[in-house]
């Protein structure tokens, strides 16, 4: 029996995926369970695994070709194997309830969903009898295709039942931008090299991680009017206590400075809820989220994501350090799951760790703050009216300024301040 393997949803709003690399060869056998091949979504990479037992009859896609959810990829002679008429209504089940999982509306850097899922809204009936269509778009696609100057009733929705997603808008300002006429070659004067344009550039297609990263900067952006606010504080004695410590551990935790940085963040954001929250603008209400997801950025060959540390606030510094080590190192070797990345309410970027001191960090839409750590490095200070060397930590912290005021970032901060510079304290308040 031929058995035609479609590419299957696996949730998230993914609609489409880019083959990266065949598992099997025509006329192998596989078994069901088996990988059959890597696909790199706007997620994440993921392998995909036969639902069948059978031998492969033929791959009908090219590695780097762009595959939609319901194409066919590749056929499966799965005569004998009858496990699959036990598992067909389970497997539906599981596919219903995924679909119900993601159909809120939750976005991070990588692991976003900006779907809202159908709704009664779509038709208006006129007194003559005529039907005027109005149109189906997420409250993010409608503000940034106002700010863009983009006419959202012409621009076709690819999200459930034909809703418009920010996507959709990107692509429609692009068309918008786009010169008629294609550019004309390069050349110089000088005539013993005359180099075209071709020669002199070279065009990187963009992965669908980069594309996803640039898509939700600039919802970011666009959506959020940022402010940063930037402090430096003194941390000898954290810098002494965390190396005390780090002796005493040993190789089994790698104690960095983030763990105590993230504890201190969830005491301020006790404090102060509103740097923990979302701004429902569709209900002109903000939700004050009182559980504490604090995702790290973590750089990867693959560009930025964010793994979450789930309920931080429940998890003992060592915990946390031992999470951010496996979250971070899974992570870069693209073993990361997609729940993993979901679900943040505040997040940490810490590009200090190769070199930086201070940056503005874009906050991970829809939370409401981020906070950027710089390197911490040796400099004079005045203390006790004595000029001394001390360990210095540069902190950015940008926030929602349309929720968050000035004087409350300048709290925010001072409170890290007041944490980070005493260990004891830190850890008591924790």
């Amino acid at each position: 029996m031929k058995f035609e393997f479609e590419f299957p949803d696996i949730g998230e709003g993914i609609a489409e995926g880019t083959l990266i690399k065949w598992l099997v060869k025509e006329g192998e056998n596989i078994e069901e369970g088996q990988s059959v091949a890597e696909v790199e979504t706007d997620k994440v990479t993921t392998e995909i695994p036969s639902p069948r037992t059978g031998k492969v009859l033929e791959l009908k896609a090219e590695e780097g070709d762009v595959i939609n959810v319901g194409d066919v990829f590749i056929t499966i002679d799965a005569s004998g194997d009858v496990s699959h008429i036990d598992k067909k209504e389970e497997l539906s089940e599981k596919e219903e309830v995924v679909e119900e999982e993601t159909a809120g509306v939750v976005g991070e850097v990588i692991a976003s969903s900006e779907e809202i899922p159908p709704s009664t809204e779509g038709i208006d009936n006129s007194s003559d009898g005529s039907k005027k269509v109005k149109v189906l778009a997420t409250p993010v696609a409608r503000k940034m295709a106002k700010d863009l100057g983009v006419d959202i009733s012409q621009v076709k929705g690819t999200g459930p039942n034909g809703r418009v997603m920010k996507e959709d808008i990107i692509k429609a300002k692009e068309t918008m931008t786009k010169p008629e006429e294609k550019r004309k070659v390069l050349e110089v004067d000088n005539k013993e090299s005359i180099l075209t344009e071709d020669e002199r550039l070279e065009r990187i297609p963009l992965t669908r991680i980069r594309k996803t990263i640039a898509e939700q900067m600039a919802v970011s952006r666009f959506t959020i009017p940022h402010t940063t606010a930037m402090d430096e504080i003194d941390v000898t004695e954290l810098y002494e206590f965390r190396k005390k410590y780090k002796d005493k551990l040993g190789q089994e935790t790698k104690l960095t400075f983030l763990p105590f940085i993230l504890k201190a963040v969830i005491t301020a954001l006790k404090e102060f809820p509103e740097f923990n929250s979302e701004l429902d603008e569709e209900n002109n209400e903000l939700i004050l989220k009182h559980f504490y997801n604090i995702g790290i950025a973590t750089d990867t060959d693959r560009g930025l994501m964010v793994p979450v540390i789930k309920d931080a606030d429940r998890k003992s510094v060592v915990e946390i350090a031992n999470e951010i080590d496996d979250l971070s190192n899974r992570a870069k070797n693209n073993k990361i799951e997609l729940h993993e990345l979901r679900e943040g309410t505040f997040s940490i970027t810490n590009y200090g760790s190769i070199g930086g001191q201070f940056g503005i960090p874009i906050i991970n839409y829809p939370e409401s703050a981020i906070l950027g750590v710089g390197r911490i490095v040796k400099k004079p200070i005045v203390k006790d009216d004595e000029i001394v060397i001390a360990r210095i930590l540069p902190l950015s912290l940008s926030y929602d300024h349309r929720i968050i005021d000035g004087a409350s970032g300048a709290r925010f901060l001072n409170l890290l301040s007041e944490l980070l510079k005493d260990p004891e304290i830190l850890l008591l308040k924790s």
